[in-house]
């Protein structure tokens, strides 16, 4: 409520004031009066309704939520355009040198410039302009409109009106002019009925005619109305009634309560309302029709177009934002997609002919089905005689021979591999070397048998006692009289992995250290066996 600053209220004060405004806002209680005695809305928050604490407001009002700081200086009004105040007789000193006004300068007039000034020759004064100051509001001074006469805009109207009235009576005279031309035409009198019957249907669409020339005043197909804030539309702006009055709104179409869902806020309906009545007699068939078909589905199609194309990494066409280019990229699209389709439709009819244009003649057996070739059957329908089983054609090239070959691939085998069979090469694409190049690799087989068998014969004459010469680390000769025990050698590999250990974490590294400068033989293998190489190439996963 609109309450004023009081002090303190006690518990029952503040109950009676709780149910003085329930009453009000019921309606049971009169509404509480401002200061300059007009109702206050009792269902104004008092967040909105309290006035500050500093306002020291005594009596309930809703001031404090106007605009109660108001320079009386202000104005709307507007320059007076054209206005002149006082014309001298004679040239006044500081005037302007041209035309002989006190209200501007020689460099700012505007008028024509004098071959000789009003300076020196003192005639045809020009009267002073009226100059005035406004000190505008905020409003004033963002005003497009400020200072514009509302009676300009009748002669625009009026110019309107001139021209369909002149179009109406042009369509008139063409009418009139059609009818006399209907009526010269009569030369016989059987005929005059024919004529008469003419004539009275002219003058029918005549009057149709003159009718809906000027159907603009009788009908409101074409008003634009204003609408602010309806459910039909957005807050502001135009609509023009696109609905003739004489066809049957959507919502009437069918009373059934589970027919098609209309819904009034947006004025739809997507459903068919008469889904079973037929449809060359309905005019209206549910939104869907519309969004399914015609520039609707283009437009449907062009978006998923612009989607696809920003997926697959083309980020600057965007429907929204350039939708020329999208609809230029779309059509480019479609062109190249009917090319190339076209493209491979001609490839296809140059390869495999197109049957349906040729106009050779289809033979009479294959016509009529019959022929005076004699095939006999037994009794479970085998053929046993007068028709040879075809041999089915494979789709790849047979019996083509290549470089100088007599037989074609895969027509050998032998060890796990295809060749050929006129020169027994496992090699495709080679050349044929025929006869000879069989006899030559029998040879080449032989002598490797040969060989083969020598080297085994001569293993077994040396077949012996073998030493065995042992090899330290990384590829070094061991010494002949060197002898290494086993265990020694892996204690010697402890200690060297502790002392890198040491090595990498000095904290470990005791005070005292006692360094022993005899090295065992194990010692060194360990040594060697443990450092790295720098030309070792798996250097870097040893450790």
């Amino acid at each position: 409520m609109a309450t004023a600053s009081v002090g303190f209220k006690s518990r029952e004060e503040h109950r009676k004031q709780q149910e003085l405004e329930e009453a009000r806002k019921a309606g049971l209680a009169p509404a509480e009066m401002d200061e300059d005695g007009k109702e206050i809305n009792p269902h104004i928050p008092q967040y909105m309704s309290s006035a500050p604490w500093y306002l020291n407001a005594d009596k309930p009002s809703l001031k404090h939520q106007r605009k109660w700081k108001v320079d009386p200086n202000y104005t709307k009004s507007w320059y007076d355009r054209g206005a002149k105040t006082f014309q001298a007789d004679k040239y006044r000193k500081g005037a302007c040198e041209n035309c002989g006004a006190m209200t501007h300068k020689t460099k700012l007039c505007t008028e024509r410039p004098r071959k000789i000034g009003a300076k020196w020759t003192n005639k045809n004064i020009a009267p002073d302009e009226k100059i005035e100051t406004f000190d505008l509001d905020y409003d004033g001074k963002r005003d497009r409109w400020n200072g514009y006469d509302t009676a300009k805009y009748a002669e625009v109207i009026k110019r309107y009106e001139a021209r369909d009235e002149a179009r109406r009576i042009f369509l008139k005279e063409q009418q009139l002019k059609k009818l006399e031309k209907k009526r010269n035409k009569k030369v016989d009198e059987e005929e005059s009925s024919d004529a008469d019957e003419e004539e009275e249907e002219e003058e029918d669409a005549l009057k149709h005619d003159e009718a809906k020339a000027d159907e603009s005043k009788h009908m409101d197909f074409s008003k634009v109305e204003k609408r602010v804030r309806t459910t039909g539309g957005g807050s502001t702006g135009t609509v023009r009634n696109l609905r003739i009055r004489e066809d049957t709104a959507k919502y009437l179409l069918n009373l059934d309560v589970n027919s098609a869902y209309y819904d009034p806020k947006t004025r739809s309906m997507r459903e068919d309302p008469l889904p079973n009545a037929d449809p060359n007699e309905k005019f209206y068939a549910g939104d869907n029709q519309y969004r399914m078909s015609g520039e609707a589905l283009e437009f449907k199609n062009l978006n998923i177009h612009a989607l696809q194309l920003s997926e697959k990494g083309h980020e600057e066409v965007i429907m929204q934002a350039a939708p020329s280019q999208a609809e230029l990229l779309f059509k480019k699209y479609k062109e190249a997609k009917e090319k190339l389709k076209k493209q491979i439709q001609e490839t296809i009819m140059e390869k495999y002919g197109n049957a349906a244009a040729s106009v050779e003649e289809i033979p009479k057996e294959l016509l009529f089905g019959q022929s005076e070739r004699e095939v006999e059957y037994d009794r479970c329908g085998r053929v046993i005689k007068g028709m040879e089983l075809s041999v089915p054609k494979s789709k790849y090239e047979e019996d083509v021979y290549i470089n100088n070959h007599t037989s074609v691939w895969g027509s050998w085998w032998k060890d796990q591999q295809w060749g050929y069979k006129c020169c027994q090469q496992t090699i495709k694409n080679s050349y044929c070397t025929g006869v000879a190049g069989i006899e030559a690799a029998e040879e080449a087989a032989d002598l490797m048998r040969t060989n083969i068998e020598r080297h085994a014969a001569a293993s077994n004459d040396r077949s012996g006692p073998v030493e065995e010469k042992r090899f330290v680390t990384w590829g070094s000769d061991t010494p002949e009289d060197l002898v290494l025990d086993r265990e020694k050698l892996a204690e010697a590999l402890k200690k060297e992995d502790e002392r890198k250990k040491e090595e990498k974490d000095e904290r470990k590294r005791k005070y005292n250290v006692q360094w022993n400068d005899q090295v065992t033989p194990e010692e060194m293998e360990a040594y060697r066996m443990k450092r790295i190489h720098e030309d070792d190439p798996m250097k870097n996963l040893l450790h």
